[in-house]
């Protein structure tokens, strides 16, 4: 750990793993699998290492909120509603935080203190295609413009106001689209993970940021020529499963070859999600709390928690 002039303190993966005082671990194999994302190539011995700190950590934090809670409560003779502790995870596409944010939940749930965990993902707050579409930025489907803000900062300000029974639009990846008939209940959980590319990202046209409703911040970084690297080889992948269901959005590249697949998926890096990252996500690395640094093969190498 190197504390020398820097706003973090940084961790290394041995440094990081010796963390005290850890209940023991309990994900099943299959457990595990179903949690990592489609190429996510880590092993249960990371969940060890780095997530069981982690929980960990944040299990502090948690029970430290709660305490607080009760003590203005008490103080200010005026109960409050419940509201929970909530966690934001940022990072590029593909970089993984999906499977962090699942990975934490589960993690999170086992502590009777905190048990119940829910998991958003901004996703469900995109416009829809047809919305998209007429504002001429399909193309820039994830790009901050493409959220309905509005909508998004109402959840996040409802649920750390304590309100029950939260509707969250759902978004279908098969679908490429918000689905009309779905919705995610959200009611009063112990602790809200709230993951997507734009959870840090500001708006100074706004007075109020999603992350100002954060007890607890985590950025998922890498080096991007790997991301772009993991997000071809998603690509392909999707190519030889989602992509093959006739109902998919992204069909047309079912029956395309290995090296159109390559082309098509680094062009589609290039032209948007390599100028999102540039633009509105790599920005907001610092004002995370915490710091994920993934290697080239997935394996986290380094973590950084802010003074």
């Amino acid at each position: 750990m190197n504390n020398t002039y820097s706003p973090y303190f940084e961790f290394d993966r041995t440094a990081w793993a010796l963390s005290r005082d850890l209940p023991p671990l309990s994900i099943s194999e299959e457990e595990f699998e179903n949690l990592k994302g489609l190429n996510e190539k880590i092993a249960i011995e990371e969940v060890t290492e780095v997530y069981l700190p982690l929980a960990r950590l944040l299990h502090l934090y948690v029970t430290a909120f709660q305490n607080l809670q009760s003590k203005m409560n008490s103080f200010l003779s005026t109960p409050a509603p419940k509201a929970p502790f909530v966690i934001g995870i940022a990072g590029s596409v593909a970089v993984g935080k999906s499977t962090t944010a699942r990975l934490l939940q589960n993690l999170l749930s086992r502590w009777n203190e905190h048990a119940k965990v829910d998991l958003v993902t901004t996703d469900g707050f995109l416009y829809p295609n047809k919305v998209l579409e007429e504002k001429g930025i399909m193309n820039k489907k994830g790009f901050p413009e493409s959220y309905d803000i509005n909508k998004l900062m109402h959840f996040i300000s409802g649920i750390k106001s304590g309100e029950p029974a939260l509707q969250v639009p759902v978004y279908s990846h098969l679908a490429y689209d918000i689905l009309d008939d779905r919705s995610l209940l959200v009611d009063q959980p112990d602790i809200l993970i709230l993951e997507g590319i734009n959870v840090l990202q500001v708006n100074t046209q706004e007075p109020f940021f999603v992350s100002d409703f954060f007890d607890f911040s985590i950025y998922i970084d890498a080096d991007e020529e790997d991301i772009r690297d993991w997000y071809i080889e998603r690509f392909q992948l999707l190519r030889d499963t989602a992509f093959q269901d006739p109902r998919s959005y992204f069909h047309k590249y079912a029956s395309i070859t290995e090296e159109e697949a390559i082309l098509t998926a680094t062009r589609i890096w290039r032209d948007i999600n390599a100028i999102n990252l540039h633009a509105n996500i790599m920005p907001t690395k610092e004002r995370a709390k915490l710091i994920i640094k993934k290697g080239a093969n997935h394996m986290i190498d380094q973590i950084l928690l802010r003074k």
